[in-house]
């Protein structure tokens, strides 16, 4: 469903991403944890297209995300309309809630449906419904963020992302903003659509009790590099490298 195929991020002379090589299966939950700046967000940004790769290629459901065919057949770097059409593949969930404080629930979450989907609008409702309902928070409709606590605003954009019917889920860091009393509600919710969704995931996250719930496949990053990957049970178990059980023994 996703590959990454010897790709590179750079900021002038700094590596972020350096030859990275990795693949998700459809369907499948991955997590990726490490260091902070050890290039795990990047990826992220990447198949958002909100940052252009240096070198190599990102491959989407089989179709290149980061380039495009020329008239030659050769690939070149994607247009913004081309990869707009790639992209709705996909959908993230930020750190930052960032809700239309100007609009209310309901109106956050079917916006994007209407104007760039084309959903009708009674479909669009319909269908936010049903989401409030599953993260919980079927009686804010008419709320307005302000009203709202920060794990109900993050709830509200889970919701506004799956409003979009992604293939592919992309979540960053969605605890770290949130007070401590507040993880949990957030965490189960996502739980709840991993194990009752086909939606493939890619997950940033220092949760490592929710790393290990989730899972199919855990990536271990360092500067830029995927050194170490395998089940959960694997790496919290019984990590080979001494990198990952340096990590592990910071944050567990």
């Amino acid at each position: 469903m996703v590959e990454f195929d010897r790709v590179v991020k750079r900021y002038g002379d700094h590596v972020v991403l350096d030859q990275l090589d990795f693949t998700v299966e459809r369907g499948r939950h991955v997590t990726l944890i490490g260091p902070s700046g050890s290039g795990k967000t990047t990826i992220l940004r990447l198949l958002m297209t909100l940052e252009p790769v240096s070198s190599g290629t990102i491959t989407v459901d089989g179709t290149p995300l980061s380039h495009m065919p020329g008239p030659d057949g050769r690939l070149r770097p994607a247009s913004e309309k081309y990869q707009r059409v790639i992209r709705r593949k996909i959908g993230m969930v930020f750190q930052q809630f960032n809700l239309f404080p100007n609009m209310n629930v309901l109106q956050n979450i079917t916006e994007a449906p209407v104007t760039v989907l084309g959903v009708e609008r009674a479909q669009a409702e319909e269908r936010a419904r049903e989401l409030l309902d599953l993260v919980g928070l079927s009686d804010k409709v008419d709320a307005h963020p302000t009203r709202l606590s920060g794990g109900q605003q993050q709830r509200v954009a889970i919701a506004r992302a799956l409003a979009m019917r992604p293939e592919i889920l992309l979540l960053d860091e969605v605890t770290s903003a949130l007070d401590p009393e507040l993880v949990a509600g957030v965490l189960d919710v996502l739980r709840d659509i991993a194990r009752s969704t086909d939606i493939t995931l890619l997950c940033v996250t220092h949760e490592m009790n929710f790393a290990r719930d989730i899972s199919d496949t855990v990536l271990m990053f360092d500067s830029g590099r995927v050194i170490e990957s395998g089940p959960p049970e694997k790496i919290f178990g019984d990590p080979e490298q001494a990198r990952t059980r340096e990590f592990l023994g910071a944050v567990l």
